[in-house]
């Protein structure tokens, strides 16, 4: 899929923006959340060539609530590029499927897992919340779906998009709350050597972690960052750092990542 924005020089590869926890809400807190995932699109599109699809990895809104996908879909509705949304634990998958089901910025209309398959990679879209708790699971469903679909198109690179991260990082609050059947997922992975990449979000930091075979990447949050507390007895909170967004530059399978900032003084943003 060639770029929105005309030629791209003879480019061959293909670039994802990979945006993380916006936490779109309503009512008197809207404001910041929705003018954090705001710039961090109109940074995306100040890149040239533009990128070929952005891919949102969970917690989309932060309570799940039917009007906060109304918000968010008030954001994207204008934006001229695909996009591809994850459920993380502030979501609720029956209302994001509702919202956005079938959609440009959603998957087949049936579920909060998909696959989309462009000529040059594959993305699969997992769901791993689970109902009254910040951390996440697969099940054994999932991730067989999982290996089926990664099965399709083997000579193809793929990338798996989560929003709960598989392993510890070292930040022990967050650690505490990953994803529980995280080596049955790294048991996958490993035997679909084309997965260049693992997306997930989760971390409201960027982090990077190779894990078998592949790379996984932690998209930081458009909103608010979490402080880097390595100590158990470390106090947890939000820090107002700059926000970002990754870049993930794929050519052939050859993946390479970029950092890309938003919210400082020279980082242009471009409206839509």
């Amino acid at each position: 899929m060639l770029s929105a924005k005309g030629p791209s020089l003879g480019r061959k590869s293909v670039l994802i923006a990979h945006l993380s926890d916006p936490h779109i809400t309503t009512g008197a807190l809207a404001a910041d959340p929705a003018t954090g995932l705001y710039r961090a699109l109109g940074r995306v599109l100040t890149l040239e060539p533009w990128p070929d699809c952005v891919v949102v990895t969970g917690d989309l809104v932060d309570t799940g609530r039917p009007e906060e996908y109304a918000a968010l879909r008030q954001i994207l509705g204008r934006f001229p590029l695909p996009v591809h949304l994850v459920a993380g634990n502030h979501d609720d998958p029956a209302h994001l499927v509702a919202e956005f089901g079938g959609t440009h910025v959603g998957g087949t209309g049936d579920s909060a897992r998909y696959t989309v398959e462009y000529p040059e990679v594959t993305f699969v879209v997992l769901d791993s919340r689970v109902p009254g708790t910040p951390a996440g699971t697969l099940g054994a469903d999932q991730l067989a779906w999982l290996d089926g679909e990664l099965s399709r198109r083997a000579d193809v690179p793929a990338m798996v998009c989560l929003h709960h991260p598989p392993v510890a990082v070292g930040i022990p609050f967050m650690d505490g709350i990953r994803l529980s059947d995280g080596a049955e997922l790294l048991d996958v992975l490993a035997r679909h050597p084309h997965v260049v990449r693992l997306l997930a979000g989760h971390l409201h930091r960027p982090v990077t972690v190779n894990l078998a075979g592949t790379v996984m990447s932690v998209a930081p949050s458009t909103y608010r960052q979490i402080d880097l507390c390595t100590r158990v007895e470390a106090p947890f909170g939000y820090v107002h750092e700059p926000t970002s967004f990754l870049l993930h530059d794929l050519t052939g399978t050859t993946c390479v990542t970029h950092q890309v900032q938003v919210s400082h003084a020279a980082a242009p943003v471009q409206g839509f």
